[in-house]
């Protein structure tokens, strides 16, 4: 699983502004980046709804792209592209977001079954890859949320099924949504990452429970296991040598937010414990990868100007008990460090700048990273972005409501790459794309 996977989704959707009956900027800096009132939005599961509103929650977005490395892909960066220079439509998504049952629950379940539904909300996303040249289900989750006291104090809790770790979390420092936001993929990147940044992304289903005490403190627990073959490839996931979790793999996060005016400071914990089937083969047992991460996020927001600084780490130890026996692995232990640092600034809600300096370190293993020369996992580098979001304020054309567009370029930077200082910057990729929702 590449450095940058899972970084093609989004969060920011016109459905839930037209159901809130807001403008993105009620809940977003720069989208897909949530503000306090989107963690809230997110926390309710996503079925806070201001006014009366008609339409069903669905939205579209395209993301057409350029892509340039500073040395081009022999054979091309992908099948039927050009070693270098692409223009592609990076993805396309359809999404159905927002109250499960849109603004009819009371026509379906009357006034008091409405109430009862308008307590389940749903993020479901279905994306045609403009590169691979194929439709697949992506970030999926189905939520119920209430509101109550514990103690004398604000409870918000809830559960939720879906099919990616981290999803659920609702800040930007954890990997489903964490920055970069969108990425090429027609560009090389590092091949090593902790399972827990994308390894299972739509190829297992989740189930767990979450509690926001006081606005202070977040708990959520929950456990994956790997979705059948045949469902995958009915959703259109290639089931291929893939890890198979063989049991049940538990996930926890745990939070503290502090809040002011106009800042929130965020610390926590989060990860998770797999046992697993080597390239879904059981012959030779269980391998057993151990992620624990640490991040934190600091937000402040003003009329002009939000500043968000967001940083992580997560530590993985990986015991080999079947690929080592298999063949797979040099070693019968490893173990990867993944370290990041953003700082995203917005201006005006429109004008927008983001940089982070990235660094993944870990075991010799030639044959887990049999592309690498020194069979080092080693890569670092920074991400430089600018954005430019013409309908932030005003919602959009007038035509289809709430709707917005973000034009960004962005450059990555490579110091080691799969081991490697040596032409490590052929990799350098830069990356022109606009992000459009309606």
């Amino acid at each position: 699983m590449g450095f940058l996977s899972g970084a093609l989704s989004c969060q920011g959707l016109p459905s839930f502004a037209r159901q809130l009956n807001m403008q993105c900027i009620a809940c977003h800096t720069e989208y897909p980046l949530l503000n306090e009132f989107g963690r809230q939005f997110k926390l309710s599961g996503y079925t806070l709804a201001a006014g009366s509103f008609s339409l069903p929650p669905i939205a579209i977005m395209l993301q057409p792209s350029f892509t340039q490395t500073q040395s081009g892909q022999a054979g091309g960066a992908a099948p039927g592209f050009a070693p270098n220079n692409n223009f592609a439509l990076t993805q396309a998504s359809i999404f159905y977001a927002g109250r499960l049952f849109g603004p009819y629950a009371t026509d379906l379940f009357g006034t008091e079954g409405g109430a009862i539904a308008d307590k389940f909300g749903i993020f479901s996303q279905t994306t045609y890859d403009g590169v691979g040249k194929a439709w697949s289900w992506d970030n999926t989750e189905l939520r119920f949320a209430d509101t109550g006291t514990w103690g004398g104090k604000s409870v918000v809790y809830g559960a939720y099924l879906n099919n990616n770790p981290t999803m659920q979390d609702p800040w930007n420092s954890t990997p489903a949504w964490g920055f970069p936001f969108s990425g090429s993929g027609l560009a090389p990147t590092p091949a090593a990452s902790p399972m827990i940044t994308g390894a299972f992304a739509a190829q297992v289903a989740g189930l767990g429970a979450y509690a926001m005490v006081a606005n202070t403190v977040y708990l959520d627990v929950g456990a994956y296991r790997t979705l059948g073959p045949q469902f995958q490839r009915a959703v259109g996931v290639d089931p291929t040598g893939e890890a198979q979790i063989a049991s049940l793999a538990p996930y926890w996060r745990l939070a503290v937010e502090k809040s002011t005016d106009s800042s929130t400071w965020e610390l926590g914990t989060f990860g998770m414990v797999a046992n697993t089937y080597p390239g879904r083969d059981s012959s030779a047992g269980e391998d057993q990868t151990a992620d624990a991460g640490i991040d934190s996020q600091y937000q402040y927001s003003s009329l002009s100007s939000d500043v968000t600084v967001m940083a992580s780490a997560i530590y993985e130890h990986d015991d080999w008990r079947a690929s080592q026996p298999l063949g797979a692995t040099s070693n019968s232990t490893d173990t990867l460090l993944n370290e990041k640092i953003t700082v995203d600034y917005l201006y005006d809600k429109t004008y927008g700048a983001a940089a982070q300096i990235f660094n993944v370190n870990g075991s010799l293993d030639p044959l887990l990273y049999g592309g690498s020369t020194s069979g080092s996992a080693d890569s670092n580098g920074y991400i430089f972005e600018l954005n430019y979001m013409p309908f932030n304020k005003d919602g959009g054309p007038a035509f289809w409501s709430k709707s917005n567009v973000k034009f960004s370029v962005q450059y990555i930077v490579y110091s080691h790459f799969d081991g490697t200082a040596q032409n490590a910057s052929a990799n350098n990729t830069l990356y022109f794309e606009a992000w459009i929702m309606f």
